[in-house]
């Protein structure tokens, strides 16, 4: 039953390392380590570029704890069912549409692979941690190529709320054309965390969120006021979970949401318009696990 909870739960927030249940050998899974689902997403009014984005997309999502191995990610298809706002490209949009989107976690058990306990306190294992970013745009100003790097942990918290904690440096490949390409550029500290609720409606509720937050970049000096050189996003889950189908709603909220600066004005070519990158986005997520 953990393992059915957890599997909603990682549902955009990604996997709390040390507390991801493994299930038992069974044929409805493919997998009894490596878990994974696909869903369709809804999104409304995303915050991570200058204008407001909606869509409606297909999603593959994994996640694993295994040994010395942890793992969270999934890869998007944007604009997969041709629905969304005018700002929104996709997969079918041959010139300027984004194929693909992917974000994969991967962490690696320092403690396992050394042999060496090097827990205290209530800091259970430790990690080297990864958090890399890619968007496949058509050319070099719709796409993103970024790596986080540094030291993960887990967190004993003497309840049910799993946590976990990750501090990067960020090197910046492909930004969309931004001035802080191909160069090392601010730091990232990531918090995980989740705590079963209760049975509802015969399924298993959960809350997880996670927060991302960016500092010390030099992006705003670089490129001007219309950037900053930080940024948050914190998503904010409820998921309800059965043996395979699973449904989230989500709030997430952004300051400075991609580093632009909110209410700075900006003109691309169809009038001038106020960037509205502090604020909360939606999603809601339908999900089959396999």
């Amino acid at each position: 039953m953990k393992y059915k909870i957890m599997m909603a739960a990682t549902l955009l927030a990604g996997s709390v390392a040390g507390h991801t249940y493994a299930a038992d050998s069974s044929p409805e899974y493919v997998s009894d380590w490596w878990h994974q689902s696909v869903n369709v997403v809804g999104s409304y009014h995303t915050r991570f570029g200058p204008q407001l984005n909606n869509d409606l997309y297909l999603e593959y999502e994994a996640f694993a704890h295994k040994d010395w191995f942890d793992f969270y990610g999934y890869l998007d298809l944007p604009k997969f069912f041709g629905t969304g706002n005018g700002n929104d490209n996709g997969i079918w949009d041959r010139h300027k549409g984004s194929p693909m989107f992917m974000e994969i976690e991967p962490r690696f058990s320092i403690d396992k692979l050394t042999g060496t306990d090097l827990g205290f306190g209530p800091f259970k294992e430790w990690y080297f941690a990864n958090n890399y970013i890619y968007d496949m745009g058509p050319n070099n100003a719709n796409s993103q190529n970024t790596w986080y790097m540094g030291l993960g942990t887990d967190i004993d918290t003497g309840t049910k709320l799993a946590l976990s904690m990750n501090v990067y440096a960020k090197y910046q490949w492909q930004n969309y054309g931004a001035a802080n390409e191909n160069s090392w550029d601010g730091y990232r500290f990531k918090i995980k965390y989740m705590l079963p609720l209760t049975t509802l409606w015969g399924g298993n509720l959960a809350y997880i969120g996670f927060t991302n937050v960016d500092w010390d970049s030099d992006l705003g000096e670089k490129a001007g006021p219309v950037r900053t050189g930080n940024s948050i996003a914190s998503s904010h889950i409820l998921s309800l979970s059965y043996d395979h189908w699973h449904y989230s709603l989500v709030a997430r909220y952004f300051h400075n949401g991609g580093q632009w600066a909110d209410g700075s004005t900006l003109n691309f070519g169809q009038g001038d318009f106020s960037t509205r990158n502090t604020g909360w986005g939606y999603y809601a997520v339908v999900g089959y696990s396999f």
